[in-house]
C-alpha cells in the first residue's frame, strides 16, 4: 500500500490504486477490497498457526479444532483478495506500444515519453490511441473451488455415513487410571486389526469428531468392537461422565442410551503387523491399544495370519494400566497351555526403561537373516531411539523395518 501511494502515476491514471499521490496507505488498507482481505487472510493465519501449536492442542483440543477449520474461510477470503483489479494489464498494445510517443505530446506533458524519445534518437512510434487498462481475470478460484468442493462432498459423504446408523452402546467398563472400554454393535461393520475410526456424540458436540484406535474387532463369534479411551481431555471427560453413573463395580451402567455416531473404518500403520512374519510392538501407556486389537485376532485365529513370532514391549508409568487389557493376557494365556503352545508364549517384567540396544541384538539373534517390523505406538522419545535403531541394524543380518503409529 506504500507503494501505492508513492508511486503514483500521473501518465496512466487508470493504473492507480491510490486516488492521490501521497495518499495515505493505512486509509487503502482500510478502503479497498485488497486492503480488507490482506488483513483478515493474515489474522485468519496467525489464529491457525497459532492454535496449532502443541502446547494449545493438548492444553485445550476444542480451540484447534474448531480453529483448523478456518481454512475454508482463508480460501475463500482468498478468492475474493484477487477479485479487487488491483493487477491489470494493458488491452490496446498494437494501437499503444510501450514507449510510444502521444499524437498530442506538449513540452509540458507526458516527460516520460520525452525523455524515452531522446535516449531512442528520435525514432519512437506515435501512439495512435491513449493506452486502455483492465483487470486480469482472476484465476485463483479456478485452483481453489475444485478442492473446496471436493472436500465438501467428501464430508458430506462421511456425515450421511455416519448418522444413517447409529451404533448401539453393548457395554461399558471402567478401568484405572481413568479408562474406559466401550463396547458397541452396528450391522454390517468389518473393521480390520490396526485400523481406527471417528466416533461424534452430539450430545457432547455435534462437529466435533475424535479419532480412536479398535482395541478388538467384530468376529465369528461376537459381532461387537471395542475401543478404550483415556478420559484426559475436555471433550473425552465430558463423554465418560455423559455415558456412566457413579458405581462400586467395575461395571458402569449408562445413565441413558446415548447417541453415538461411529466414521470409518480408516486404514494405520499397525495393519501391517500381521503382515510379517515377524513383529516387535513397542507401546507406551494408551499406545497399546493398535496392539490390543492384534492380540485379539490372534486369540480369534492366528492361522489364517502371516505373524509366527510377536514381541509386544509395554511400557506403564502406573502398575494399575496392565489391568487396562488383564482379561486378553490370561485369555491368550489360557489359551496357550489349551493348545500345548505355552513353551512359546513367555512374558518378563522389568522395572525401569528397556534397554532397546539389547532388546534388538536378542531379537536380532533369534530371529537371523529374517525381516522383522518394528512399530510404536507411543512418547516421541522411544519412537526416535526405535527408529534410530533400525537404521543402524546391519542389513546383511536381520533386517528391522520401522513402522510410526501416530497416538490414537
Amino acid at each position: 500500500m506504500v507503494s501505492f501511494s508513492v508511486r503514483f502515476s500521473d501518465d496512466f491514471p487508470a493504473l492507480n490504486v491510490a486516488q492521490y499521490r501521497g495518499q495515505d496507505p493505512r486509509m487503502l488498507i482500510v478502503s479497498t477490497v485488497p486492503g480488507i482481505t490482506g488483513v483478515l487472510l493474515v489474522l485468519l493465519l496467525f489464529v491457525m498457526c497459532t492454535a496449532s501449536t502443541y502446547c494449545v492442542r493438548v492444553s485445550n483440543y476444542e480451540i484447534f479444532w474448531y480453529s483448523h477449520h478456518l481454512f475454508m474461510v482463508f480460501y475463500v477470503t482468498l478468492i475474493v483478495h484477487v477479485s479487487g483489479g488491483t493487477l491489470k494489464y494493458q488491452s490496446n498494445v498494437k494501437a499503444h506500444p510501450p514507449g510510444c510517443i502521444p499524437s498530442n505530446l506538449s513540452s509540458g506533458s507526458w516527460t516520460g515519453h520525452r525523455d524515452a524519445r531522446e535516449r531512442g534518437g528520435g525514432s519512437q512510434k506515435v501512439c495512435r490511441e491513449e493506452a486502455l487498462f483492465q483487470p486480469h481475470f482472476p484465476q485463483t478460484w479456478l485452483w481453489i473451488s475444485a478442492p473446496l468442493c471436493w472436500y465438501c462432498a467428501e464430508r458430506f459423504y462421511r456425515f450421511i455415513r455416519s448418522s444413517a446408523d447409529p451404533v448401539i452402546i453393548v457395554s461399558i467398563i471402567s478401568h484405572p487410571c481413568d479408562v474406559i472400554e466401550l463396547h458397541m454393535l452396528r450391522r454390517g461393520f468389518k473393521p480390520r486389526p490396526g485400523q481406527y475410526i471417528l466416533v461424534n456424540c452430539p450430545r457432547v458436540s455435534s462437529f466435533e469428531n475424535h479419532p480412536f484406535t479398535l482395541t478388538s474387532c467384530p468376529t465369528e463369534k461376537s459381532e461387537t468392537f471395542g475401543i478404550h479411551f483415556r478420559a484426559l481431555g475436555d471433550w473425552t471427560s465430558r463423554f465418560s461422565q455423559l455415558l456412566l453413573q457413579p458405581s462400586d463395580s467395575s461395571m458402569i451402567s449408562m445413565k441413558q442410551p446415548q447417541m453415538v455416531y461411529v466414521d470409518g473404518p480408516f486404514s494405520g500403520a499397525s495393519e501391517e503387523v500381521l503382515n510379517y512374519e515377524v513383529s516387535l510392538c513397542v507401546a507406551g501407556g494408551i499406545g497399546i491399544t493398535p496392539f490390543a486389537c492384534v492380540l485379539h485376532a490372534l486369540l480369534d485365529d492366528w492361522r489364517q495370519y502371516k505373524l509366527r513370532r510377536l514381541y509386544l514391549v509395554w511400557v506403564c508409568r502406573e502398575l494399575q494400566a496392565f489391568y487396562w487389557f488383564a482379561d486378553l493376557l490370561c485369555s491368550l494365556s489360557e489359551r496357550s497351555i489349551g493348545e500345548e503352545r505355552y513353551r512359546f508364549l513367555s512374558s518378563r517384567l522389568q522395572i525401569g526403561r528397556p534397554n532397546w540396544k539389547v532388546l534388538f541384538q536378542e531379537i536380532g539373534r533369534a530371529n537371523h537373516l529374517k525381516k522383522v517390523g518394528v512399530f510404536c505406538c507411543g512418547p516421541k522419545g522411544i519412537s526416535r531411539v526405535l527408529h534410530a535403531l533400525c537404521n543402524s541394524s546391519p542389513r546383511s543380518q536381520t533386517v528391522f523395518e520401522y513402522n510410526k503409529e501416530s497416538f490414537i
